[in-house]
């Protein structure tokens, strides 16, 4: 099945397009599989479909399409877009966007400004990582988000979505723990639900074993940390102190570093940490009302990458 597909890709245009979208798809999670990656958008559409806000769902296939289209047009690296590399930021943002903010109009120009820019943003912090060995990940939807979000402030037109933080739930027990790493892993696409979760870990299976290990390893521990360090319950329930421990195992884990038993306990070492970060950017924003989105994970992933990248 997967050479059939290749070859249509190889001789076919949109075919090409259609399958550098869906690799684009899966790029958020640090795969390189289109059938990751429609696995993954079908999951979103669950998601959100559960959660009543398929704008998300849309808005994320939004994302992604426009983002690579714009990739084509500023005629970026054939084999880049190929993989995906510049649709995973913008499907992010997509998703993002009708996450943060009320429903209306000019939320949807937003959205298309936002995964347009997160292209370029790509192109410009690329040119600047490459040169410290490390990649660039999810920071242009990071910044591109988090400065819309910022001048929704003053619009009135694409006001914010009031944030709310997540109210104290009951004590967490053993059993909750299941639903818990589902909810981390659907989180890395703004998206609290069981299914979706067990769908994504499914979809990062057919693509790598090592990583979709590694990626209930960052659930688990994630879980672990935040409740013997005390976060807030009904955080951690919903999988907000998990996602981006996450994205630290499959990277510094199973993607950017070669497997080892070294390799293993670096990598539990960064989730870890991911989850300090992960308060403290909470604790930093939360004055200014914004997400801290997948900084976390950016962040610890280029510390714990700099060093190894010296050393190439």
């Amino acid at each position: 099945m997967n050479k059939v597909w290749d070859d249509l890709v190889a001789r076919n245009q949109v075919a090409g397009y259609l399958d550098a979208n869906l690799r684009g798809a899966s790029q958020v999670f640090l795969q390189d599989n289109p059938w990751t990656g429609l696995m993954i958008l079908a999951a979103i559409f669950w998601g959100a479909h559960a959660a009543g806000n398929l704008e998300v769902a849309f808005g994320a296939a939004a994302g992604l399409v426009i983002s690579t289209f714009v990739a084509i047009l500023l005629r970026a690296d054939p084999a880049s877009i190929q993989q995906g590399l510049f649709g995973f930021n913008g499907i992010l943002v997509g998703a993002a966007i009708p996450t943060y903010l009320v429903s209306h109009p000019a939320m949807w120009v937003f959205l298309v400004i936002g995964a347009a820019v997160s292209t370029i943003l790509t192109l410009a912090i690329s040119n600047i990582t490459q040169t410290w060995g490390v990649s660039g990940s999810t920071a242009p939807f990071i910044f591109t988000t988090q400065l819309l979000l910022l001048a929704a402030s003053a619009f009135a037109n694409v006001p914010l979505v009031p944030m709310q933080g997540a109210a104290n739930a009951p004590a967490i027990w053993p059993s909750d723990g299941f639903d818990i790493v589902a909810r981390s892993i659907s989180q890395v696409h703004l998206i609290g639900n069981v299914v979706t979760g067990v769908l994504f870990l499914i979809a990062i299976a057919i693509n790598s074993f090592r990583s979709a290990v590694f990626a209930v390893l960052g659930a688990i521990v994630s879980l672990v940390v935040a409740v013997g360090f005390g976060a807030n319950s009904g955080a951690i329930s919903a999988g907000l102190y998990g996602y981006s421990a996450v994205l630290t195992a499959i990277a510094v884990g199973a993607v950017l570093n070669r497997p080892s038993t070294g390799v293993t306990f670096y990598a539990i070492f960064a989730m870890i940490f991911t989850v300090i970060v992960q308060a403290a950017l909470n604790t930093a924003m939360a004055p200014i009302g914004i997400p801290a989105l997948t900084l976390p994970y950016v962040l610890t992933m280029w510390l714990f990458q700099l060093p190894k990248a010296e050393r190439r």
